[in-house]
């Protein structure tokens, strides 16, 4: 087994001694982080002011362009202060600390190591309850009622329509590099499914790197179509929702990949 980086990010200073007790790297988002000891999306060359709209990106960002070089080659991965990787059982299981220690993932495994990625099971827009659809949308339902039967049409692109805006998706996929474009189109148009919560891990810097040249260069051009003054959380936090669909097609796409459990634990729970 080889070893494996993982940063773990929040938005509590408080949250600062349970991370380093788990073993990750503690990374701070927003402007109620205090500590120094934090890896901080404010600091050198960033984006931070773009949280409410990137969400976990802007430090993505800030590892882009300040950090990533001086790193050792190797795993790397992220995780964030309620959700945690896991090799093994469920967040039903954890009634402590040391139950959250003892199940998260540390390390890679040998079946790891047969792949380049992980990213996480995946979430199902076929599966959602139609009195979500139609309390979000019912405009869409009345347009093409055959969604309620047909749940093979429930892809990516009609859950982002529904949830963060008709017609976003396409706009923002006719602003990517033209050997992306159909590509994307085709798996937001035919999938029903995605990889959720902008978590991944993958096993070089180089993949990183070109994830990240791929992705921030995109959302920048995507910000001259849709700006910043975004009501609602599904609209405003819509560059974190793009990159969100974007990085279940491109790690399919570019590497070898596996999926893994993502658990769901709020580590305010200890402090």
């Amino acid at each position: 087994m080889k070893n494996l980086t993982m940063f773990c990010l929040t938005m509590n200073n408080n949250h600062l001694n349970i991370i380093n007790k788990l073993g990750y790297i503690p990374v701070g988002l927003g402007k109620e982080i205090y500590s120094n000891e934090f890896l901080k999306d404010n600091t050198k060359k960033n984006i931070s002011n773009k949280n409410p709209y990137y969400g976990e990106y802007t430090f993505h960002y800030w590892l882009w362009k300040n950090y990533l070089d001086e790193m050792n080659d190797g795993w790397i991965g992220f995780c964030q202060y309620r959700k945690f990787w896991s090799d093994k059982g469920s967040e039903d299981k954890i009634m402590n600390f040391n139950d959250l220690n003892n199940i998260i993932k540390k390390k890679t495994t040998n079946d790891d190591i047969l792949y380049e990625s992980i990213i996480g099971l995946p979430l199902y827009t076929n599966r959602f309850k139609l009195s979500k659809f139609i309390k979000k949308n019912l405009g869409v339902i009345i347009k093409e009622p055959s969604l309620l039967f047909n749940k093979n049409k429930r892809t990516i692109k009609f859950h982002f329509d529904l949830m963060h805006g008709a017609g976003n998706l396409i706009k923002a996929i006719n602003l990517l590099d033209e050997d992306e474009k159909k590509d994307f189109y085709d798996f937001v148009n035919t999938e029903v499914s995605f990889n959720p919560h902008n978590m991944f891990i993958c096993n070089s810097k180089k993949i990183l790197k070109n994830y990240y040249s791929s992705v921030f260069p995109w959302l920048e051009r995507c910000e001259e179509e849709f700006g910043f003054n975004l009501q609602g959380y599904g609209k405003k936090r819509i560059y974190g929702f793009l990159a969100e669909r974007y990085m279940s097609f491109w790690f399919k796409k570019y590497t070898k990949y596996k999926t893994l459990p993502i658990i769901f634990k709020d580590i305010s729970d200890f402090n």
